[in-house]
C-alpha cells in the first residue's frame, strides 16, 4: 500500500545511506569516528530547516531537537531515537543504494558482486514484499538501513508534524546517536540532556515487531603474555601465546554456547576478535544472556577456562577483564508497561498485529531504560543487517512512520 510518506522515506534513506558513518570500537573517542559527524551535520541543518526547536549537536556527537507541542496540558514528553553509525562488522565505505521498484518476487542481483543473490529462499520475509519498493546496496557493502531507516522515519515524521500543526501531540524530543553499533551510543550525559519521560528507538526488524526485552550484555578482554624466544633455540623455553589462545577457545563449549548454535532465549559466548603474536595475544569476547544469572555464569565460565589454561603453563600470564555493556530493558519496563501499551494501541490503529519477539542484541534503548527513560523498540523493516544482502521495504518504513504518528496522537489524549 502506497502512502504519502513513501517517496520522502526512499529519498532520505538513499541519501543518508550514501554518507559513510562506520563506527570503530578500537577508538576511545566519542564519537569513535569523525565521519559520523558528516551525517550529524546534515541532520542538524535539516532539522533547523524544517522548523524544529532547540537543535544542537552535543560535544559527544548526538544531535538533539524538539518538536514543540500543539496542545496544552500535562502531557508526557516522548523521545524518538535512532543511531547514525553503521556496523564495523562489514564493509561500509562507498555505499551505493539501489531501489528495486515494485519487487516482482524474482532473484535480486548485485552489480558489484555478481556472485551474490537475494531471494525469498535466502531471506524468507522477502516473499511477503512482492509489489513493494525494495532498497539494497550494490553488493560490495552493507546498506546501512540499520539504522538510517530509523533516522529517515524520524525525520519524515518530524517534517510532517511541523508542516501540519493541526495534528494534536505533546512535546517530542529527537536524538540521533553515534556509536550504537559498538555499544557506546548513550553518553553519560544523554539521559539528562534528552529530557524525555519515555522514548522509543526506531531500530527494529519486521513489520509488527515491538521489542521490550533484549539480551543482557558484557564484554571480555583476555590478554596472554607468553615467553618470546628465537624459534631455532626455543626448546623448553618458548611459551607461545597464540597456542594458549587456541586452548582457551577450544576449551569453551563449542556445540551449545556459540552464536551459530543458539537461538531464541539461549545465550552465548562469542569470540569476536583475536590478534597478536607468539609473544602476546589478545582475545575479545561477547557474553550474552537474557537473565543476569546466566550472564554471570558465562563470565565465570570464561574466567575458569582462562585459569585452567594458565595452570597448564605457569610461565605465561593470562588475565580476563569482564566489563558491563547493557542490560535487559524488561527488568525495568515490567514495573510500568505504559510505553509498551501505548505502542501496542498505535500498532492496532494502523491494523497491525504486535509481535513481541525478544531482541538477541541490544539498542540504545537498553541503556536509556536502565538510566530512567523507558525505551521500547519499534520496527523499521530492516532485514539481513550487517552484511551485503541487507535490504528494506520502503512501504515497511512508511508503516513505521504511521505507527509513530498514531503513537504521538495517542499520548496527547
Amino acid at each position: 500500500m502506497r502512502t504519502e510518506f513513501d517517496r520522502e522515506l526512499e529519498e532520505r534513506l538513499v541519501r543518508y545511506a550514501a554518507i559513510d558513518t562506520q563506527s570503530d570500537e578500537t577508538c576511545p573517542d566519542s564519537p569513535s569516528t569523525q565521519i559520523q559527524l558528516d551525517l550529524q551535520h546534515v541532520l542538524r541543518a535539516e532539522l533547523m530547516e524544517i522548523g524544529a526547536s532547540d537543535v544542537v549537536l552535543t560535544e559527544y556527537g548526538v544531535v538533539l531537537a524538539t518538536i514543540p507541542a500543539t496542545v496544552d496540558g500535562d502531557i508526557p514528553v516522548v523521545g524518538l531515537v535512532a543511531h547514525v553509525d553503521t556496523a564495523p562488522a562489514y564493509h561500509a565505505v562507498g555505499v551505493k543504494p539501489v531501489v528495486h521498484r515494485e519487487y516482482d518476487g524474482a532473484v535480486i542481483s548485485f552489480a558489484d558482486a555478481p556472485e551474490l543473490s537475494l531471494s525469498p529462499e535466502v531471506s524468507s520475509y522477502l516473499a511477503s514484499k512482492v509489489g513493494d519498493d525494495i532498497i539494497t546496496a550494490s553488493g560490495a557493502t552493507l546498506l546501512g538501513a540499520d539504522d538510517k531507516a530509523g533516522v529517515a522515519i524520524i525525520m519524515s515524521l518530524a517534517r510532517h508534524l511541523l508542516a501540519n500543526p493541526d495534528i494534536k501531540h505533546g512535546k517530542l524530543r529527537i536524538a540521533f546517536t553515534p556509536d550504537e553499533e559498538i555499544g557506546r551510543g548513550v553518553h553519560d550525559d544523554l539521559a539528562k540532556d534528552f529530557g524525555a519521560d519515555f522514548a522509543y528507538t526506531l531500530d527494529g526488524g519486521r513489520v509488527g515487531e515491538l521489542n521490550y526485552e533484549n539480551f543482557c550484555a558484557d564484554g571480555a578482554v583476555v590478554k596472554i603474555a607468553g615467553v618470546s624466544v628465537h624459534p631455532g633455540y626455543a626448546k623448553n623455553k618458548l611459551v607461545n601465546a597464540l597456542h594458549l589462545a587456541g586452548k582457551i577457545i577450544s576449551t569453551l563449549p563449542q556445540a551449545t554456547m556459540t552464536p551459530e548454535t543458539t537461538d531464541g532465549r539461549e545465550g552465548f559466548i562469542f569470540v569476536s576478535d583475536m590478534q597478536g603474536t607468539a609473544a602476546e595475544a589478545e582475545l575479545h569476547f561477547v557474553l550474552r544472556d537474557f537473565e543476569l544469572e546466566g550472564l554471570e555464569a558465562k563470565a565465570d565460565l570464561l574466567e575458569q577456562v582462562c585459569a585452567a589454561v594458565q595452570a597448564t603453563e605457569p610461565r605465561a600470564t593470562i588475565t580476563c577483564d569482564v566489563k558491563q555493556q547493557y542490560r535487559n530493558m524488561h527488568h525495568w519496563l515490567r514495573e510500568d508497561m505504559t510505553p509498551v501499551d501505548l505502542a501496542k494501541a498505535a500498532y492496532a490503529d494502523v491494523g497491525l498485529t504486535v509481535s513481541s519477539k525478544p531482541i538477541r542484541g541490544g539498542t540504545d534503548g537498553s541503556v536509556l531504560t536502565a538510566e530512567g527513560i523507558p525505551t521500547p523498540n519499534i520496527f523499521t523493516g530492516m532485514q539481513e543487517i550487517h552484511g551485503p544482502l541487507e535490504w528494506i521495504s520502503v512501504q515497511d518504513m512508511a508503516l513505521a512512520t504511521q505507527v509513530c504518528l498514531k503513537l504521538v496522537e495517542r499520548v496527547a489524549k
